[in-house]
């Protein structure tokens, strides 16, 4: 029995069932591949339901599929309020791997520009325990508040010295995390000037 993707763990019986559930997961890999994403997601769905399926391999191309099968009638706010909605479900539903999924939601955040909301979700997760010792959410948190800091190109005011020590802080954390982090170093760097 040849399998073209590794999915299922190697037996050497495989019930009808298992082979179907393999054969959907080769067809939804190869679909992916040849940018098919309207089959893929149907393949997708059916693997969603799955017992046998584990959530936790497949949610990182639950976001794939869902960010490249895009509907032309929809506009694009639409597109990525479901790719959001769908990685905060995530989140609730999967609490061990809560951290992977926080740093993707907090990336497609800042790519429809909901900087705020980003920062926001750092925020609330960053002071408890496994995100703290995290040094790219720290980054992340650093840069969001580095350029949340930033005046308004209509207004002539100063950056916000709240933000910026905020940035710091988070520069200096990822820094004492990741001693080799030349990003932390970078801003950190930046940072230090804008004061």
């Amino acid at each position: 029995m040849s399998f073209v993707f590794a999915f299922l763990p190697k037996s050497k019986s495989y019930s009808a069932r298992k082979i179907h559930i393999r054969r959907v997961y080769d067809v939804m890999q190869m679909c992916i591949q040849r940018n098919d994403f309207e089959r893929a997601t149907r393949a997708w769905n059916i693997l969603a339901r799955c017992k046998e399926v584990n959530w936790r391999t497949l949610w990182t191309t639950g976001v794939h599929i869902l960010a490249e099968n895009l509907d032309a009638s929809e506009d694009a706010s639409e597109k990525d309020a479901k790719k959001i909605d769908f990685l905060r479900v995530m989140m609730l539903q999967y609490p061990d791997d809560r951290e992977t999924i926080l740093k993707e939601l907090v990336l497609r955040l800042i790519l429809v520009d909901q900087c705020r909301e980003a920062l926001d979700e750092l925020e609330l997760y960053l002071p408890s325990f496994p995100y703290q010792d995290n040094p790219l959410l720290h980054i992340y948190a650093g840069l969001l508040s580095l350029y949340l800091a930033q005046p308004a190109l209509e207004t002539a005011s100063q950056s916000n010295p709240t933000l910026l020590r905020d940035a710091q802080s988070h520069f200096e954390r990822a820094r004492a995390l990741g001693p080799n982090s030349t990003i932390a170093d970078a801003f950190l760097w930046r940072v230090r000037k804008c004061h």
